[in-house]
C-alpha cells in the first residue's frame, strides 16, 4: 500500500478536527497500520492530547530548516510530529522564501514512505500553514458540525483547494467528508445532513461521530478515546469511521489494479 497523505481541514474552529485527527489516528494504528500524525495548529491542541508537552523537534524547526523530521512515538504504529506556540509567526518568518508553499512537502517525502497513513491537522485558517499542508497531501478530509452555520463557510475552503489544485498539487482531491456533534434526535441535524449529502454525494461518510462527553474528557488524561474509554460512544463511531476509511482506499486500490491491468491487455 502506498503511503495517504490527508489533511484534515475546515477553517471553522470547534468542529471536532483535531478529536477527530487524534481518534482516526489511534483507531488505524490499533488495527495495524502505521500512522503518522503532523501537527500543523500552533494551538498544538493535539500535541497535548497525546500528553506531550516539550518535544526535541517540533514542526516548526522542520518548517525553518532547523532541524529534520524527528517524530514522537505514542504508541506501537503511532507517531506525531508534534506542533509549539511558535508556530504561530511561522507564517510571518517565511513570507519571503521562496517555494514557501513547499516547505512541507518535501521536508516529509522521505519520512512518509515509512507509514501506511499521515494525517496532518491543519489550523483554523485558510492561510499559509493550511496551504503547506495541502500542497504535501493527496486527499483532504472536512469534519462539519450538523449545524447550518457549519455548511456556511464550505464555499470558501472548496475554492482554496480548488485553487491549490490548479497551481500548486494536481494530485489534491476533497475524498471525505463527516459529521461529528450529531444528535439523531435532533431533526435540525437530521436536516443538516442530509444537505451536506447534497454537496459531497458518496464522500460523505456513513459514520456520524455522536456528541459524547468522553471525546472531551480523553485529552485532558493525553489520551485517544481508545485508551480513555474504549466502550464510549464516541470509540465506537471513530472505530466505524476507521473501517470505512479503510474501506474507501482497498476498493481504491483495487480499482487502480484492475486499471493497470486494462492497460497491460
Amino acid at each position: 500500500m502506498d503511503t495517504t497523505i490527508i489533511a484534515v481541514s475546515n477553517h471553522k474552529g470547534g468542529v471536532g478536527k483535531t478529536t477527530s485527527v487524534v481518534n482516526i489516528g489511534a483507531g488505524l494504528a490499533l488495527i495495524g497500520y502505521k500512522v503518522l500524525l503532523i501537527d500543523m495548529d500552533p494551538q498544538a491542541n493535539m500535541t497535548q492530547s497525546f500528553g506531550i508537552n516539550k518535544a526535541k523537534v517540533s514542526v516548526y524547526e522542520v518548517l525553518k530548516g532547523e532541524a529534520e523530521v524527528e517524530t514522537v512515538e505514542v504508541f506501537e504504529n503511532l507517531e506525531i510530529l508534534p506542533s509549539t506556540l511558535d508556530l504561530s509567526g511561522a507564517e510571518m518568518e517565511l513570507i519571503n522564501e521562496a517555494g514557501r508553499e513547499y516547505i512541507l512537502a518535501e521536508a516529509i517525502n522521505d519520512v512518509a514512505k515509512k507509514y501506511d497513513y499521515v494525517f496532518i491537522d491543519c489550523p483554523p485558517s485558510l492561510g499559509l500553514l493550511t496551504i503547506n499542508a495541502l500542497t504535501a497531501a493527496n486527499e483532504v478530509y472536512i469534519p462539519l458540525q450538523a449545524h447550518y452555520l457549519a455548511i456556511k463557510g464550505l464555499t470558501k475552503i472548496i475554492e482554496v483547494i480548488g485553487k491549490v489544485k490548479k497551481r500548486l498539487n494536481k494530485k489534491i482531491e476533497i475524498t471525505g467528508v463527516f459529521v461529528t456533534q450529531f444528535d439523531k434526535r435532533k431533526v435540525l441535524h437530521r436536516d443538516v445532513v442530509d444537505t451536506i449529502y447534497t454537496y459531497f454525494q458518496e464522500k460523505l461518510f456513513d459514520t456520524k461521530i455522536r456528541e459524547n462527553i468522553a471525546l472531551a474528557e480523553a485529552p485532558s488524561q493525553g489520551m485517544d478515546i481508545f485508551h480513555y474509554d474504549a466502550q464510549s460512544k464516541g470509540a465506537e463511531d471513530y472505530k466505524k469511521l476507521c473501517k470505512e476509511i479503510i474501506e474507501r482506499h482497498l476498493d481504491d486500490a483495487d480499482e487502480d489494479e484492475q486499471e493497470e491491468n486494462s492497460k497491460e491487455d
